[in-house]
């Protein structure tokens, strides 16, 4: 077995958190121990060997929570593997062409450059009507984002997979 994994999360809606939950089970499965948790909930790094950092997306920006998660801790996370990846787009096709090829916020660019994460990728996302409020839906519907569960849970796995892999190597 290979170190153990954090799995930190910025969630509105809970979407991405389930997003990370599949992500640790699926790093558990492969023997690669892993600690999901919202960013906010953690308190260092020292006892994880690598870093998986989500954050679900609204207009085209992280949570402040998941921003400040890494701006506070790039140092550490530049010592260790780490991989990035971001929630929404909702609808059918690929969801990096969905996102208009945004990666990660730019205001995050120096340290994404500092960490030099093993990868960033988009995944896609959930949208529950349900539990948004007036503005919020009505800036869905002003950027004609598909009102459904998009989330790719096959393609999800597989990343999990990939990094469990690369973790246990």
């Amino acid at each position: 077995m290979g170190a153990k994994v954090l799995v930190a999360y910025a969630t509105k809606y809970g979407a991405t958190a389930e997003i990370a939950q599949k992500i640790g089970e699926v790093l558990d499965q492969a023997g690669v121990a892993a600690d999901v948790m919202p960013v906010d909930q953690v308190k260092d790094l020292d006892s994880y060997g690598a870093v998986v950092l989500g954050s679900g997306v609204y207009i085209g920006r992280w949570r402040k929570e998941a921003s400040r998660f890494l701006k506070a801790k790039a140092k550490q996370l530049a010592e260790r593997p780490v991989w990035i990846f971001s929630s929404g787009p909702t609808g059918k096709g690929d969801p990096v062409e969905l996102a208009k090829g945004w990666g990660f916020p730019k205001s995050l660019k120096p340290q994404i450059d500092r960490i030099q994460p093993r990868e960033i990728v988009v995944l896609h996302g959930a949208i529950d009507p349900g539990k948004m409020k007036g503005l919020e839906k009505w800036m869905i519907e002003k950027v004609g984002a598909a009102v459904e569960d998009s989330r790719d849970w096959e393609a999800i796995a597989s990343w999990a997979k990939e990094i469990a892999s690369a973790v246990a190597s």
